[in-house]
């Protein structure tokens, strides 16, 4: 039976971790005292549904849980401080801290410690999320004890979900571009002022003509994407972002 340890301190601690050419401990009361920590583990680094999934959208959702009193982001995982630091490195999550439990004794004292064995992998942490505030824990999303890798309760999505329950989501943008074209510099610029962050496919490079005619029935730049809705071009996205600001403005009246 897996452990839920709501309203008890996070285990007492040191992580090895490495900054540099140089090995720097850190303990659980440098993580967590006088601190609100985010707190999330999982099975491996560069493991498929960690690094398709779990990483990024917490590093997504990383500037909403600071605006709703999250002061860090942590992502823990049973793998050595050189593995934790290329990991982070190639996923491009700066705005998480990576936590090297290389024996396992943080993930062994939370009573989340798990035989991997059938993948080659030994002991490993079970897969769960936790909102710690000032060493005390809570609030804990721990996987159901299922076969296999669950993934379903300890998203960064549910954890701010708990956190504000009434508060506004990021969209989800890509933007098809190609090389020295204006309407792209534009519809960029628009999504830049509006604070919205996006994702930029560039012709040639990310994808080709074909892709965008297959995905948009459409062969002119940009082509915006919102929530997997296709908004147009940069003209379309300009009217968007008018309507956009127009309902929140009627929202907070």
């Amino acid at each position: 039976m897996l452990k839920n340890l709501e309203g008890q301190r996070v285990p007492n601690v040191t992580f090895r971790t490495r900054r540099g050419h140089e090995w720097v401990d850190v303990t659980t009361a440098d993580i967590f005292n006088g601190k609100t920590v985010v707190l999330f583990s999982l099975p491996g680094a560069f493991t498929p549904t960690c690094s398709s999934s779990h990483v990024p959208r917490y590093n997504q959702l990383a500037p909403l849980f600071d605006k709703n009193g999250v002061d860090d982001v942590i992502c823990v995982s049973v793998n050595d401080a050189f593995v934790m630091n290329e990991w982070k490195r190639s996923q491009h999550a700066d705005r998480v801290t990576f936590l090297p439990d290389g024996n396992g004794e943080f993930s062994d004292k939370m009573g989340l410690l798990v035989d991997k064995d059938d993948l080659g992998f030994g002991k490993r942490s079970w897969r769960y999320s936790m909102l710690v505030r000032d060493g005390v824990i809570e609030k804990m999303f721990i996987e159901p004890e299922e076969d296999g890798d669950p993934y379903g309760v300890s998203d960064a999505d549910t954890m701010l979900n708990y956190l504000a329950p009434e508060g506004e989501k990021p969209h989800d943008v890509a933007v098809f571009t190609r090389e020295g074209c204006a309407y792209c510099v534009r519809a960029k610029g628009l999504l830049n002022d509006a604070g919205i962050e996006f994702e930029e496919l560039v012709l040639n490079r990310d994808y080709t003509d074909q892709t965008l005619r297959a995905v948009s029935a459409q062969i002119t730049y940009p082509q915006v994407f919102v929530d997997g809705k296709l908004i147009g071009g940069s003209d379309d996205l300009a009217t968007w972002l008018q309507q956009r600001a127009t309902q929140g403005a009627r929202n907070a009246a």
